[in-house]
């Protein structure tokens, strides 16, 4: 038979109701309840002892001596017992009842003696923890630890206001990472985990991925150009391995601008970029032209550029400005996106934390001040996780710092 299990204020009720009226048996109170006789014996036996109860009404009534106590003072001592059991165990079960609305679904151990904290001027502590069923030196440890407690409430107080300005400043688009290395930066020693916790309870939280949409145009008629990339997005220094991509910006009523990327595979730089109205081949060349001004007098010569098959990075105009910067092109394989997976990774960044949920900007203006915007502070104060969560042109000065110093 598969054992029931049974509320403590199921069994406080039944118990009470056995105790109500001593002519009830456990035999008849445990058919009404669908329960056993014996486990109603039990719990009786259990409350008993626990209240340290008298059990008169189990014990056999002896014969009132000769000139002693009459039977009927006998049975008035054993109702005024029962009735003070009952008027205990009604009072159990109201804090019982209180205890499962205070809960709210959120019975930790905390809770509980948050209860007791809360109803001690009413009852004893020492039932309170009987009935709630913890320890009572718990509580009183719980109960001293009170004002280390407030402190602490106080402290992640001030710390959810630094991370509120910190996470504004950003737009919103600083999740816990990048705001600890904020913190730590202005001296704050934090662990991540707390300021997790923090933003969390606040409700604080950065923009998260979406999917995004591939804007390459396949041309089946290019020629081959081998992949130097083979899905290794890393280089061991900068200006020598670059990806770039085309993504769309859509603006008013169905409107695109569109945005050609260089960016660095070492310092995650974006080093070139165009927007323009349009796809044709000068917005990629323009991009690529504008990383090699940006990248001084040495520009891009010797410098990998790493593409998908789009009809602007399999053109001749595209191959010719190449040879003219000395770029070696490389590209992956037909409508396969994850060989270009850090070019589009980065354009969805971009539109993740410029859009932040919004299908569109109102205007092409709009939405070239917000790309300019947002990539100036990519390149010179957006800390990336990569990088050991600092800002691509910093990563840069102090790679060219340590080779100076090698």
């Amino acid at each position: 038979m598969v054992m029931k299990a049974y509320s403590a204020e199921f069994k406080a009720d039944a118990v009470a109701l056995y105790l109500s009226d001593p002519s009830h048996t456990f035999e008849g109170i445990g058919k009404d309840l669908g329960v056993s006789r014996e486990t109603l014996r039990n719990w009786v036996r259990a409350e008993r002892k626990r209240s340290g109860t008298a059990s008169a009404a189990d014990r056999p009534r002896k014969p009132a001596p000769a000139g002693g106590v009459s039977s009927e003072s006998v049975l008035e001592e054993e109702n005024r017992q029962l009735k003070a059991q009952i008027r205990k165990l009604e009072t159990e079960r109201e804090i019982l009842r209180r205890a499962a609305k205070y809960f709210g679904g959120r019975d930790q151990l905390v809770s509980r003696f948050q209860f007791v904290d809360d109803h001690r001027n009413t009852a004893p502590v020492k039932w309170l923890c009987q009935i709630l069923e913890v320890s009572r030196s718990g509580f009183y440890r719980w109960l001293a630890a009170a004002p280390a407690r407030a402190e602490r409430a106080r402290a992640d107080e001030e710390l959810a206001t630094r991370i509120r300005g910190i996470h504004d400043e950003f737009d919103g688009t600083y999740g816990a990472p990048r705001i600890t290395a904020e913190l730590r930066d202005a001296g704050i020693e934090v662990n991540h985990k707390r300021v997790e916790r923090v933003m969390r309870a606040n409700g604080i939280v950065g923009v998260h991925l979406r999917k995004t949409v591939r804007t390459a145009v396949p041309e089946p008629s290019a020629s081959p150009v081998p992949d130097l990339i083979r899905r290794d997005f890393t280089a061991s220094a900068p200006n020598t391995k670059y990806v770039g991509d085309i993504t769309y910006l859509p603006v008013g009523d169905g409107d695109f601008l569109y945005l050609a990327t260089v960016l660095d595979l070492n310092s995650k730089r974006l080093a070139g970029w165009s927007i323009a109205p349009h796809m044709r081949t000068e917005l990629v060349t323009d991009a690529l032209r504008a990383a090699a001004a940006a990248r001084g007098a040495a520009g891009l010569d010797g410098a990998i550029f790493h593409s998908d098959n789009g009809a602007q990075y399999v053109s001749q105009n595209f191959a010719d400005v190449c040879r003219e910067l000395g770029v070696t092109r490389s590209r992956g394989a037909v409508g396969t996106s994850a060989d270009n997976a850090a070019a589009e990774s980065w354009n969805a960044t971009l539109k993740r934390e410029t859009l932040q949920g919004r299908k569109r900007w109102n205007s092409a203006g709009e939405a070239r001040t917000a790309v300019f915007r947002w990539i100036t502070r990519y390149n010179t104060r957006r800390r990336h996780s990569a990088l050991g969560q600092i800002c691509p042109i910093e990563f840069e000065q102090r790679s060219t710092m340590m080779a100076s110093a090698a």
